[in-house]
């Protein structure tokens, strides 16, 4: 293709990639445009010529599609933050089972039909807990711009509010513009604190607390219905999905190299009365190899809640050696999701009964998932795993 930077187009969209751009095609050769929806009929201006691909920039669009929606933030679109405004809400979730569905088929080989419909949030607008703002000084304008990294390069967009944040967050926006930083290059961390549970400053917690209880749901539903009665939390943080199953078994150990994280877990298994357990700090690949020693692995569940960049493949090896009955994968990167099950069930060493979506970051190209892997049995054993108990969600 003769395309070059500055090009205008005429493109009709066929599929929305994981990441949120448009896919579109000119004689075969694949062009990417951000804020479309398929079926729709733009026209684009190329950025960016790749030997197989191209990128290109939203300028109009000619035949819009019936599930396109009106973004509620002014900054959508130079906001790097949200891909999705555009897009009416159901229609986002039906987008994201897709390339869910399509990532699990094309990285590990697993049937389509193993992945759920997505779990909606009942507040699409007004969810984060927690957002880091920026400062940067603005030089053409001769001022500090706090707010967001652009979608379109590094530099920050100057915002006073986010619609997707919690309204006690935007009320923290105002008050950092009031009283802004001495100078650009600055990160701000703005939180709202959950109720009952301590979390350190830097340490990681769910950042949607409107679909948090269903998330605990789901994983108390696949433990429960595993048998299991021990649980070794993985990347536990804080403690919660151990404080929060540890009813469900007779005993849990939870991991993790935070150690302001693992504090907070012993205090928050105090404060929820949860004394059938222990934390300890260390990385995951130093403690496991003792820990799965503890209990008997078939009547063992492990909970893997790793950071994005998935777990090791240390700690893979070594659970595919020890094979618990069961493995809870939660994770809000589908891809990595994806690549890191490949391997738990390369030779049949697991089996993944289900893939449970929840839609944790509404408006946003992310979206977390559940996944439940079960042993399979060792040639000469009779221990089935039942792997065919798919979890029934409630309609929406």
């Amino acid at each position: 293709m003769n395309l070059f930077p500055g090009t205008t187009v005429s493109l009709t969209i066929q599929d929305i990639a994981f990441g949120g751009e448009g896919v579109a095609r000119l004689n075969d050769f694949v062009v990417f445009v951000p804020f479309v929806l398929v079926g729709e009929i733009v026209e684009a201006e190329i950025t960016e010529v790749k030997k197989n691909f191209a990128r290109a920039r939203l300028v109009r669009v000619v035949q819009p599609s019936p599930e396109r929606a009106e973004p509620q933030c002014r900054y959508f679109g130079d906001c790097g933050g949200c891909q999705y405004q555009h897009i009416a809400y159901e229609a986002q979730l039906r987008i994201k089972h897709k390339q869910i569905a399509d990532l699990f088929e094309r990285l590990g080989g697993f049937p389509r039909d193993v992945v759920a419909p997505v779990i909606p949030c009942p507040q699409p607008y007004g969810y984060r807990n927690r957002i880091m703002i920026r400062s940067q000084w603005n030089k053409p304008e001769q001022k500090l711009n706090i707010g967001f990294i652009r979608t379109d390069n590094r530099l920050v967009v100057d915002i006073e509010e986010c619609k997707i944040a919690e309204p006690a967050l935007n009320q923290e926006i105002q008050k950092v513009r009031a009283h802004p930083p001495p100078k650009g290059g600055i990160k701000i961390v703005l939180r709202v604190a959950p109720e009952d549970w301590e979390v350190p400053r830097d340490s990681f917690f769910q950042n949607n607390f409107f679909l948090l209880p269903k998330l605990v749901e789901v994983v108390r539903e696949r433990l429960r219905r595993s048998g299991s009665s021990f649980l070794v939390d993985v990347y536990c943080g804080v403690g919660f999905f151990s404080v929060e199953t540890a009813d469900l078994v007779e005993s849990f150990v939870g991991l993790e190299l935070d150690q302001l994280a693992i504090a907070a877990a012993r205090r928050n298994a105090v404060t929820h009365e949860r004394r059938n357990g222990e934390f300890n700090c260390g990385r995951a690949e130093d403690l496991l190899p003792v820990l799965l020693t503890r209990f008997p692995p078939i009547n063992t569940t492990v909970v893997l809640d790793p950071p994005r960049k998935g777990c090791t493949p240390e700690s893979l090896e070594l659970l595919r050696q020890v094979r618990p009955g069961q493995i809870i994968y939660v994770s809000c990167h589908p891809a990595t999701l994806a690549r890191d099950l490949s391997v738990l069930c390369a030779e049949g060493v697991f089996e993944l009964a289900q893939v449970i979506p929840l839609d944790m970051f509404p408006q946003t190209q992310h979206v977390e998932c559940v996944a439940d892997l079960r042993c399979k049995p060792c040639a000469g054993t009779s221990d089935k795993p039942d792997t065919n108990d798919k979890l029934t969600l409630p309609s929406r």
